[in-house]
C-alpha cells in the first residue's frame, strides 16, 4: 500500500505520485499520455501534479482524461494557478477551466505557482474562498523559500497553507539548509519536483552542468546494493522523508513501474553518508533553484 504523508489539517496525501510536466507539449503523444498516467493509477500512482500552465492547459486535459474512469475519491488531484492569474479578477476563471479540462468539480489541492508579485494576502483570500465554494479541498505554495514563508505567515490565514513544491532531489539539496527546518518547525510537509533531476543531469542558473546523477560512483555503487535501479536509488532518497511527496513524470510503462517500486525503498543512513559524499548537503545558504 502506498505510503501517506501528514497535512496539517489532518487529512493525509499519497506520498509517491505522478508528474505532468511537459505533458502536453505534443499533439500526437495525447493518447500515449493519457495511457500512462491511467497506468500508473492502476499501479497505486493515483496521485497526479498538473498545472493551468502545463501545455496551456492540454496537461490538465490529459490528466482529466486518464482519471475519468476511475472513481473520482480513488485520485487525489493536484493543480497551479499562476501568479498573475492568482487574484480576484482571474482565479475563478482559471480554476473554472482547470475543472474543466481535469473533468471535475473540485481539485484536491490547490497550489500559487511561484510567487513573483503575486499580492499573498489577496492570493490566500481566494485560496480561501475557493475552499468556501467547495472548488478545492485546500492549498499551499511552490517554489517558496524561506522568506517567502515568513511573508505568508504575516497573512491572516496564510498559516492554513498545506505544503510547499519545491525542486529536490540528490544533487539540489538547498531546502536542507534552512527551509525544511522551517517548515517542520510548523509541520508543513514537502513536494519534490524532479525528484531524479532533470534527465539524470542538474543544470545551475548560469546553464552548466552540475552533476550527472547517472554516472556518479557512488551512486552507483549504492543501487547495486540494493539490485536497484539508479531512478530508484534517486527516488528513494528523495522518499526517505516522512514528510515528503514525490512526482516523478513517466511515460514508458517500464518507467512507470520502476517509480511504483521506488516507494518501498528503504535506504540506510550510511546509504545516505556515501551518495553525501558526492552530494553533499549544503553548508550555507543558497539561491533556490527553480525550473
Amino acid at each position: 500500500m502506498m505510503k501517506k504523508v501528514l497535512l496539517p489539517d489532518g487529512s493525509s496525501m499519497p506520498q509517491l505520485g505522478q508528474g505532468t510536466w511537459l505533458m502536453g507539449e505534443e499533439d500526437n503523444n495525447f493518447e500515449k499520455e493519457v495511457k500512462s498516467l491511467k497506468y500508473g493509477i492502476e499501479l497505486g500512482l493515483n496521485l497526479i501534479d498538473t498545472a493551468e500552465m502545463y501545455g496551456d492547459g492540454k496537461a490538465e486535459n490529459i490528466t482529466g482524461n486518464a482519471i475519468k474512469t476511475f472513481r473520482r475519491q480513488d485520485v487525489y488531484l493536484v493543480s497551479k494557478v499562476m501568479p498573475e492569474n492568482a487574484n480576484r479578477k482571474q482565479i475563478y476563471k482559471s480554476i473554472e477551466k482547470s475543472l474543466k479540462m481535469l473533468g471535475t468539480d473540485y481539485i484536491d489541492m490547490y497550489l500559487l505557482h511561484w510567487r513573483e508579485n503575486a499580492d499573498l494576502a489577496e492570493v490566500v483570500y481566494c485560496m480561501e474562498d475557493l475552499i468556501e465554494k467547495r472548488k478545492i479541498k485546500r492549498w499551499g505554495v511552490s517554489n517558496f523559500d524561506v522568506e517567502d514563508m515568513e511573508d505568508l505567515w504575516k497573512v491572516s490565514d496564510g498559516k492554513r497553507c498545506s505544503i510547499n513544491q519545491i525542486l529536490y532531489n540528490l544533487g539540489t539539496r538547498g531546502i536542507e539548509y534552512d527551509l525544511m527546518e522551517w517548515q517542520r518547525e510548523r509541520k508543513i510537509p514537502f513536494m519534490a519536483y524532479s525528484p531524479v533531476g532533470q534527465a539524470g543531469a542538474l543544470i545551475t542558473q548560469d546553464g552548466m552542468s552540475k552533476a550527472m546523477l547517472m554516472k556518479d560512483k557512488n551512486v552507483k555503487e549504492v543501487a547495486a546494493k540494493y539490485g536497484i535501479s539508479v531512478v530508484q536509488l534517486l527516488l528513494a532518497f528523495v522518499l526517505r522523508f516522512d514528510d515528503m511527496v514525490a512526482i516523478p513524470k513517466a511515460v514508458k510503462s517500464e518507467h512507470i513501474e520502476e517509480n511504483e517500486i521506488a516507494g518501498r525503498i528503504v535506504l540506510s543512513e550510511q546509504d545516505v553518508e556515501q551518495l553525501s559524499r558526492s552530494f553533499p548537503a549544503p553548508q550555507k545558504k543558497v539561491t533556490m533553484e527553480k525550473y
